[in-house]
């Protein structure tokens, strides 16, 4: 009530809180609702540290389903209270519960099994790679000395297929034979002016004469019905 010279006011000292190590738990773990362990001071406190500590962090995005989120509880549950205070605090504790779980087994053993087969594809490839090479060089040596021959002749063929193409072309055809029209109608036009000069006789000239105008008028349909066929 009063105050004597020298005394001075008690301030009410602050009590250490008890120290609590990092959890190594993700906070979904030690804040699950549905964990069956009541919840002690030194556990809370570890929580909300790590919580603090967990949202300075960004937060990746969480890929477990949940059936390997309810297997991961149904262990901590059989775990004693110390024993969850262990995997708190204990990096390696937890470590070793990390790759204790079936889930992370399996991960494991696929990336192991996808490894051994990426080198074992690596190494065939490396096994490849002579015979690679010796086929390359001889893609090369094909294309500058078998294949120069091979383009020439091909040309060749080509040159032929196109004299062939057009030499049995219709255009051909009926020019050809227009040709043969002409010089049947200047032979029997020879032999009439042979007639008239008296170089054949007249049972020579009605023979030949008649066979080469035969031969003109049945030039001379074909000719037509050819002509007048590619019109229509």
């Amino acid at each position: 009530m009063f105050k004597f010279w020298g005394s001075q006011d008690q301030q009410p000292q602050p009590r250490p809180q008890d120290g609590s190590s990092q959890s190594w738990y993700p906070p979904s773990v030690v804040s699950s609702p549905n964990s069956s362990r009541p919840g002690t001071p030194s556990s809370a406190s570890s929580s909300s540290f790590s919580s603090h500590r967990t949202s300075d962090r960004p937060q990746s995005p969480s890929h477990v389903s949940p059936a390997e989120a309810a297997g991961i509880i149904a262990v901590l549950k059989d775990k004693s209270v110390d024993e969850l205070r262990k995997l708190l605090s204990d990096k390696d504790a937890y470590h070793h519960f990390l790759l204790s779980l079936d889930q992370v087994k399996i991960q494991n053993n696929l990336r192991d099994e996808l490894r051994k087969e990426t080198l074992q594809l690596a190494r065939e490839n490396l096994e490849k790679e002579p015979r690679i090479m010796e086929l390359r060089n001889q893609c090369r040596i094909i294309r500058t000395t078998e294949l120069a021959a091979a383009q020439e002749k091909l040309n060749e063929l080509e040159r032929k297929k196109e004299e062939t193409l057009k030499f049995y072309s219709p255009q051909s055809l009926l020019q050809r034979l227009q040709d043969a029209m002409n010089k049947t109608d200047e032979e029997s036009e020879n032999l009439h002016k042979q007639l008239l000069d008296g170089d054949v006789d007249l049972g020579t000239f009605v023979q030949k004469y008649k066979k080469l105008r035969t031969t003109y008028h049945r030039r001379a349909l074909i000719h037509l019905s050819a002509k007048t066929s590619s019109i229509g």
